[in-house]
């Protein structure tokens, strides 16, 4: 196991980066998570960056179930993200780490659920983001949202290293299918 981060996060990105450009395949919406849809529900999703998995599937099913959107609006390294309303379809406008997000006139919201991108994940649903700590300090800023990790199923490794401060997910989504406990 690497215990090192930025050495397991480059491992990962090369694993992730060789599926992506041998592979077609989807993540679609399993039923466990369009059950947790409701209308007025707010889900925040994301713009994949690079071989990022696509949560595309997963935002149309909250659309088409009377969800609200949210994307991430990033400043910089240091400042918390801000979840901005957004629309499937509406403009969006160049961000800082080649991120697409909502105008920053757009509204902020509260997400109820939020889809983060993943570097790598394990069974104990610990992640491995990015390493700026921005989706972290998002989930202790809204501790009730269900946070759902989303990734190829190379991206798994039997651990991922976790300090104090990160936060587990409550779910993983990949081309295979959801991880999850139920109990949340």
């Amino acid at each position: 196991m690497i215990l090192d981060k930025p050495a397991l996060r480059a491992r990962l990105r090369a694993d992730r980066d060789g599926f992506a450009a041998q592979s077609s395949t989807a993540i679609l919406a399993p039923g466990a998570f369009v059950a947790r849809l409701r209308p007025g529900k707010t889900v925040a999703t994301y713009c994949p960056v690079g071989s990022e998995a696509d949560p595309t599937q997963l935002a149309a099913a909250a659309a088409a179930a009377g969800c609200a959107l949210a994307l991430p609006f990033v400043v910089d390294r240091a400042a918390p993200i801000r979840f901005l309303a957004w629309q499937l379809g509406e403009p969006l406008v160049a961000g800082p780490f080649n991120l697409r997000q909502p105008d920053p006139a757009s509204p902020e919201v509260a997400p109820d659920i939020i889809l983060t991108p993943l570097v790598g994940f394990d069974r104990r649903l610990n992640r491995l983001g990015q390493g700026a700590g921005h989706y972290d300090r998002a989930f202790a800023r809204y501790e009730e949202a269900w946070r759902v990790g989303i990734a190829w199923s190379v991206q798994e490794v039997p651990a991922i290293p976790a300090d104090i401060w990160d936060v587990p997910l409550h779910a993983i989504i990949t081309e295979e299918g959801m991880l999850w406990h139920a109990e949340k």
